[in-house]
């Protein structure tokens, strides 16, 4: 319970910043690109926490990993009160993405702890990420409702303050399995990097990285898409958002009975090319299909990340899930903050949103032959069967 507050309370602010960014770009008069910066700023300290300091949930044990995290966060999101410059936020922003490094590398290495196979780690993973879709759902709305009533946005992080020092009580009093070594190699920021060579990782992290991008590009540019619709499903148009997140948070509650009835490798293929058909099929049709199958990929999204993520960290032995989700999670977050300035880059060279689209249509394409891939060779089924057991 403790690892879904945390990922709800993450979800809760990363996924309020397109409904902030507006009020930032009136307020201190920003361009596009300087307001993007909200979105941007966090993920890349993420990625770089997670690179170099996710060693330490090995290290220090998850409990003292996992209340630093909380702490920075808690600290962070309290200052938000203290300041009005826009880059007095982006700092503040960039110890936010810290905090999330750290205790989310040290929540992924308690869940290998608590898990007595994969398949549980798996159904485990999608439940947590079930409770990250709702707080993705749960914070625009939240900043919504401030605006509307005339309050600022900063009092969303004022609430996620608070919240996460319910939840250092929470990891202060929780009991912790005892983490059992099973190699005598010395954890350290050098034992990081030596994993970033290690094959299962990357192939892992990039399956990973074409998730996200292919993902991220909804939340990102999808209302942009929408924005000058004017057909018959406008209600939908409007709600398109609200409508792939709910089918995301669905569809990863789902997970675990899924996962527990046919084989993850059967899932990822299936789902993959059921993503891929609905980006393909707004490319061709245009925005009147797009409106129906970009918020539809959200149920088929749900599951690809959580079980990738999962059976990427399952592959090491339990001593090492805190520097291997580091490892995924740099390349998770760097996927994140890329992925849409290319898209946006691609979308300004052609002079339309829709050609960005055409770029995640192939991430998306690509994601689906690497489950292929899995599907007919399963490289990784010898570490799986041996690993958190």
């Amino acid at each position: 319970m403790l690892t879904y507050l945390m990922f709800f309370m993450f979800a809760m602010t990363s996924d309020a910043v397109g409904v902030i960014i507006p009020e930032l770009i009136t307020t201190f008069d920003l361009s596009m690109s300087q307001a993007s910066a909200f979105h941007y700023m966090p993920m890349l300290f993420i990625a770089l926490s997670g690179l170099f300091l996710g060693f330490l949930a090995d290290k220090l044990g998850r409990k003292a990993t996992i209340l630093i995290g909380l702490l920075l966060f808690a600290l962070a999101s309290f200052m938000f009160a203290l300041g009005e410059s826009f880059y007095y936020f982006l700092f503040l922003l960039a110890l936010v993405g810290i905090a999330i490094g750290v205790f989310k590398t040290g929540a992924l290495g308690l869940i290998g702890d608590i898990s007595t196979s994969s398949k549980q780690h798996s159904s485990t993973m999608n439940t947590v990420e079930g409770f990250f879709g709702v707080g993705a759902m749960v914070g625009p709305a939240i900043v919504s409702y401030l605006l509307i009533t005339g309050v600022s946005w900063k009092y969303l992080y004022f609430g996620a303050g608070v919240f996460c020092l319910v939840l250092c009580w929470l990891a202060y009093r929780a009991p912790y399995p005892q983490l059992k070594r099973t190699s005598t190699q010395e954890i350290n920021l050098a034992s990081t990097f030596k994993m970033m060579k290690n094959p299962y990782a990357l192939g892992y992290s990039l399956a990973i990285g074409l998730y996200v991008a292919t993902e991220v590009a909804i939340y990102v540019w999808m209302p942009t898409l929408l924005l000058n619709y004017e057909g018959d499903l406008v209600l939908i148009a409007t709600y398109a958002l609200t409508i792939f997140f709910t089918l995301r948070a669905i569809g990863r509650f789902l997970g675990g009975w899924i996962l527990n009835r046919f084989s993850w490798q059967q899932v990822m293929f299936w789902f993959s090319l059921a993503i891929s058909l609905c980006y393909l099929g707004a490319m061709i049709y245009g925005i009147a299909a797009a409106v129906i199958l970009l918020p539809l990929s959200g149920l088929f999204m749900s599951m690809i990340y959580p079980t990738l993520n999962s059976k990427g960290i399952s592959c090491f032995p339990v001593e090492q899930h805190g520097s291997v989700a580091g490892v995924i999670l740099f390349f998770t977050a760097l996927s994140a903050a890329l992925g849409p300035l290319l898209m946006g880059f691609v979308g300004d060279i052609f002079g339309h949103v829709k050609y960005g689209f055409y770029l995640a249509t192939g991430f998306a394409f690509l994601l689906c032959l690497m489950a292929i891939y899995n599907l007919f060779k399963d490289p990784s089924g010898h570490l799986l069967s041996t690993n958190v057991e």
